[in-house]
């Protein structure tokens, strides 16, 4: 059997490929030695609606049996965040959850999740990973038995989130403010809650299939061009959210259906935390996020700290720390008040409430965030390469072999994760290897929106020839 090895954000494989039954319990096994050894006797588990979820998320629970280990199960596709409430709401020690995420719909994945309520640190992924069995050792427990020995509750794990949403936001206000909301679940677990949140709200892509049409449950624009056109055809909706597979990252288009990065998200945030609600904390995002956030901290007088990618590194820090805004490029987002866990609907609230509360638009917002640290625009763009070739690339930026891209000429590198160029004037490219999928991820920022496809445009040219 081949060792199985955890990625950026958990064990993530082809269904029916790498991630089949057998390895699942191998899986769930070395989750359940590591439990047993920390003296960890309850975890909570679910899915979200990506194939075999359920089969998948019984599988380990019945691996947890046979280990003693008492199971929360969730009833029914659930998001990421739901699953990482549960774990606190319950007093647990662990969480799983079903998922791959935003990756393409053959995939499928298991995430851990800390009593903390967010990411599992490395350190102790690494410690599970040690602990997977080369072939599954023990015979899986039946639900049945599980349920008559009190080893096994299933729990409503949509409603407790609701609950928890119900009383952390003025829903009335938002009610109240005629604010017209568009909402694409791409198929993912986030449908159901946001159904029930906001009724009357434009839903694309709100119903159960497992293909996902075939389409990689990303939230980024070049996947949300169907959600894109609707908002501009309605002339009638202030803001449209998208969520990933799992409902834990967000994509935002203002009212006249442009996109709204992470970057844009992550300044709205930090400007509706601390300058309107006087909040205090630090301010930690990933690599890939824009340097404008660094700006914005040091106008509030905040501290800030720049960790590797992957939001595990933001929880860990969220866990020890007073921390107001953390983030990624990729639309993983928190704020405090909340879990150490990114959760767009979370975020989405935040933002709805925002408006809501100061009765301004999304452009407006965005507005100001540009007349404090000046306005910029950001893509990135995925290169699906053979190894060996992204492999040659990773080396010559490791070298330091490339001067220049076209005509911008590189004045200084950066390489916490992966290869931040700066051209100066507020523009840079930025090079690195997903840790999850195939590709060659290539970033980019710049003043204006066609600049950024130059840079874009003359980096994949020096890179590929």
């Amino acid at each position: 059997m081949s060792k199985i090895k955890f990625g950026t954000d958990g064990w993530r494989a082809i269904i029916a490929e790498d991630y089949t039954v057998e390895n699942v319990r191998r899986v769930a096994e070395g989750t359940a030695r590591w439990m047993k050894k920390q003296g960890e006797g309850q975890a909570v588990i679910g899915h979200d609606t990506r194939f075999g979820g359920q089969l998948f998320a019984e599988t380990t629970a019945r691996v947890f049996g046979a280990y003693g280990i008492k199971v929360k199960l969730a009833r029914g596709f659930v998001s990421t965040p739901m699953v990482s409430l549960g774990v606190v709401k319950t007093n647990s020690g662990l969480g799983v959850v079903i998922t791959a995420s935003h990756n393409p719909p053959s995939y499928s994945g298991y995430k851990l999740k800390s009593k903390l309520g967010g990411p599992m640190i490395p350190a102790q992924v690494a410690e599970v990973e040690d602990e997977v069995p080369d072939k599954p050792t023990v015979e899986l427990a039946s639900l049945e038995e599980m349920e008559e020995k009190g080893l096994l509750e299933y729990v409503d794990l949509e409603q407790a989130y609701m609950d928890h949403v119900t009383k952390s936001f003025d829903l009335e206000a938002i009610r109240r403010s005629g604010i017209r909301i568009g909402y694409d679940a791409m198929y993912g677990a986030g449908q159901n809650a946001m159904r029930r949140l906001f009724p009357d709200a434009a839903l694309l892509h709100c119903e159960y299939n497992p293909s996902f049409m075939g389409q990689a449950p990303e939230p980024i624009h070049r996947n949300l061009q169907e959600f894109s056109q609707l908002i501009k055809d309605s002339g009638n909706i202030d803001i449209g959210l998208a969520n990933d597979g799992d409902a834990d990252r967000i994509g935002m288009y203002d009212a006249e259906g442009n996109f709204v990065d992470s970057h844009h998200i992550l300044l709205l945030l930090l400007l509706y935390m601390a300058g309107y609600r006087k909040e205090k904390g630090k301010v930690v995002i990933t690599f890939s996020v824009t340097e404008k956030m660094k700006e914005l901290a040091e106008h509030y007088g905040l501290d800030y700290e720049v960790t590797k990618i992957g939001f595990k590194y933001i929880a860990e820090i969220m866990a020890n720390e007073d921390v107001i805004v953390g983030g990624e490029e990729s639309g993983g987002l928190a704020v405090k008040g909340h879990i150490p866990e990114r959760d767009g609907i979370w975020i989405g609230l935040t933002i709805i409430e925002f408006m809501a509360k100061t009765g301004k638009s999304l452009q407006e917002l965005i507005r100001e965030v540009y007349d404090l640290v000046g306005s910029f625009a950001y893509d990135r763009d995925d290169l699906h390469l053979a190894e060996e070739k992204k492999q040659a690339i990773i080396k010559r930026c490791k070298e330091g072999s490339y001067t220049a891209f076209g005509q911008y000429k590189i004045e200084c590198v950066e390489d916490i994760d992966g290869f931040k160029f700066y051209f100066g004037g507020g523009r840079w490219v930025m090079i690195r290897p997903s840790g999850t999928e195939p590709v060659l991820r290539v970033y980019a920022q710049a003043p204006e929106a066609p600049e950024v496809r130059t840079i874009l445009d003359a980096t994949h040219k020096a890179l590929l020839g």
